[in-house]
C-alpha cells in the first residue's frame, strides 16, 4: 500500500488531484516519530478557509496540498500510541496540537507551542500552519494521536451519521465555539453573519443553546433560502435598509444580545451598491452596530496576518479600519483565534449521535469523490448553499 493521491495548490484558483506521497512516520522537520497513526481517509471535507487560499488570497506556496477536515480509520499505529488501534474510526481535529506544552494543557489546542516553527498553532494543509501535509487525500498522518483523536464509540453507528460526524473535524466545534463565546443561552437573540457552512453551524449551535431567536445574515439569496428552510430568521444585505433596521422588523429592536463572525478578512460592504466592493472591517464594525451594550461578540471567522490580495496597503498587513471606540464605548467582549476542536467535539458527536443536532441537513452536506474536488471548490466559490464533502474511498456512498 505505497499510493496516495490528493488535491493539490497549483496556484490561484487552480486545484488538481495528484499523486501524493504515502504517509510515513516522519513530521514536517524530517524527525521520526513513534506518536503518530497513518489514516486511510473516510471522509474530507473542502473548507472556506480552504477557498482564501485557492484564490490567492494567503502566502501559500504551489505545490501545497490542502485540506484540514479529516475522518478516518486508523491503519498503522506509531510505536507509542497507546489508546488507538487499527481499525479504529476516528474524528481529527483540525488543529494539530502536542498535548504537552502549556497552552495546550489549558485546552487552548489552536495555538499548540511545540508543532509549529514559526508560530503558535498548527493545522493540515494550511499556509504558515506548520507544514503538516493536508488531508483531502486518500491517507494522511496524524501525529501525537492518542491526544488529538476522538474515536466513536461503535463503528457501525457512526457510519450511518458519518454525514454528520464529517463535520466534528472543523466547521461544527468552530461555530459552537463561536456561539459559546458570544455568551449564547437559554432565551438569547442572536445574529450570525454569514450563512456558509461556520454561519450555518454556528446557528444549528445557538438552537443547541436555547437561543429564541436566530438570526442570519447574506447576500446569497440561495444560502438564505435554505437558512430560512431550515428553521433559521435571514436578512438580506444586499438590500438598501440597514442591518439594524432588518433586525428590528424581526425583533421590534434593532439590536441582539450576541453577535457572531462567521464571514472573516473578505467581507464586502452592505447594501446594492456596497455588496460590490471588498470591505473588511465591514462585519465587525456592523457587530458592534447591532449588539446591545454590554454583550458579546465571537469571531470564528478567518483574519490573516498577510493578505496579497487585499483592497489597501494597511489591509494587506492585516490592518483593518474597525471602530474599537465604538466597542469600547459599548463595553462589548470580543472574543477571536482558531476554534480548540478538542474542547468540543465529544460532546457535540454525543449530540449527533442522539439526534440532538442534524448538523447534516443544516450545512446541506453534499458528497462528492475525490476526483471531483476542482469541481467542488469552483461550485463552492460561486457560493454554492452547500458544504462539499470529498469521499475517497467511495465509503460514504456505500455507507
Amino acid at each position: 500500500m505505497s499510493s496516495n493521491r490528493g488535491v493539490v495548490y497549483l496556484g490561484q484558483n487552480k486545484v488538481e488531484v495528484q499523486s501524493i506521497d504515502y504517509p510515513k512516520m516522519i513530521d514536517p522537520r524530517g524527525r521520526s516519530i513513534g506518536h503518530g497513526v497513518i489514516l486511510k481517509v473516510v471522509s474530507t471535507n473542502i473548507c472556506g478557509s480552504d477557498q482564501h487560499m485557492v484564490r490567492g488570497r494567503t502566502t501559500a506556496e504551489v505545490g501545497l496540498v490542502l485540506g484540514h477536515e479529516i475522518t478516518g480509520e486508523v491503519i498503522e499505529v506509531g510505536r507509542d500510541v497507546e489508546t488507538l488501534k487499527v481499525g479504529d474510526l476516528v474524528s481529527v481535529p483540525f488543529n494539530v496540537a502536542c498535548g504537552r506544552c502549556q497552552t495546550c494543557k489549558e485546552q487552548h489546542t489552536g495555538v499548540c507551542l511545540n508543532v509549529n516553527p514559526s508560530r503558535a498553532g498548527g493545522a493540515y494543509g494550511y499556509v504558515d500552519m506548520g507544514g503538516w501535509i493536508g488531508g483531502q487525500a486518500e491517507y494522511v498522518l496524524v501525529p501525537y494521536a492518542d491526544f488529538n483523536l476522538l474515536k466513536f464509540p461503535d463503528r457501525d453507528r457512526a457510519m450511518e451519521k458519518i454525514r454528520d460526524l464529517t463535520c466534528l473535524s472543523d466547521i461544527l466545534p468552530t461555530g459552537y465555539h463561536g456561539a459559546v463565546m458570544a455568551g449564547v443561552k437559554p432565551g438569547s437573540t442572536v445574529y450570525i453573519a454569514g450563512a456558509g457552512p461556520v454561519g450555518m453551524a454556528a446557528a444549528a449551535s445557538a438552537r443547541l443553546l436555547g437561543a429564541a431567536c436566530t438570526i442570519v445574515g447574506d447576500m446569497n439569496e440561495a444560502r438564505l433560502a435554505h437558512a430560512r428552510a431550515v428553521g433559521f430568521e435571514t436578512v438580506d444585505l444586499s438590500k438598501d435598509a440597514t442591518l439594524g433596521e432588518q433586525i428590528a422588523q424581526i425583533l421590534g429592536t434593532p439590536e441582539v444580545d450576541c453577535a457572531v463572525d462567521c464571514v472573516g478578512f473578505e467581507a464586502r460592504g452592505h447594501g446594492s451598491h456596497g455588496s460590490q466592493e471588498e470591505a473588511p472591517a465591514t462585519v465587525l464594525n456592523s457587530l458592534m452596530d447591532i449588539t446591545r451594550v454590554a454583550g458579546s461578540i465571537g469571531i470564528p471567522g478567518l483574519y490573516v496576518t498577510d493578505d496579497p490580495g487585499a483592497v489597501d496597503p494597511a489591509a494587506k498587513r492585516g490592518s483593518l479600519s474597525i471602530r474599537f471606540g465604538l466597542g469600547w464605548a459599548k463595553s462589548h467582549s470580543f472574543h477571536t483565534g482558531q476554534t480548540p476542536v478538542l474542547k468540543y467535539n465529544r460532546n457535540l458527536m454525543q449530540a449527533i449521535l442522539f439526534d440532538r443536532l442534524p448538523i447534516a441537513d443544516v450545512v446541506n452536506v453534499s458528497v462528492i469523490s475525490l476526483d471531483d474536488a476542482p469541481r467542488g471548490y469552483h461550485e463552492f466559490d460561486g457560493g454554492a448553499p452547500r458544504k462539499f464533502v470529498l469521499d475517497p474511498h467511495g465509503l460514504l456512498k456505500a455507507a
